[in-house]
């Protein structure tokens, strides 16, 4: 009913940058927050940023300064914009929705497939 599908993951040095995006596609009558989450091998499942659907945003603390997340509402897309990329940002990024079914009510988390970034010289 709901697909989330992501882009923009791949290989980058140190230093570098790259912009996750994700669109939300299906029968949606309304999106409430959105985000990216990541698992690194050998590491437990975190939060990397939500935003709101008004655009307030929380993030691990460690990553607030690097990792800027926005969204589209009209869209239903949210991005992660990835800077001053480190070894220990590889992970696997997940895209995630709050979402509202048309014709339905109550809102339903629903997850992306996942995008792999990989840091490495």
């Amino acid at each position: 009913q709901v697909q989330l599908v992501e882009s923009g993951g791949g290989l980058v040095q140190p230093g570098g940058s790259l912009r996750l995006s994700c669109a939300a596609s299906g029968s949606i009558s309304r999106i409430n927050d959105m985000g990216w989450f990541r698992q690194a091998p050998g590491k437990q499942f975190e939060l990397v940023a939500i935003i709101t659907r008004d655009g307030e945003t929380t993030w691990a603390d460690s990553l607030k300064d690097r990792f800027p997340i926005s969204r589209d509402n009209v869209k239903n897309a949210v991005y992660l914009q990835m800077n001053s990329l480190r070894p220990e940002d590889t992970a696997v990024y997940y895209c995630h929705a709050i979402v509202r079914l048309r014709g339905r009510e109550g809102f339903f988390p629903y997850w992306g497939r996942g995008a792999q970034v990989t840091v490495s010289s």
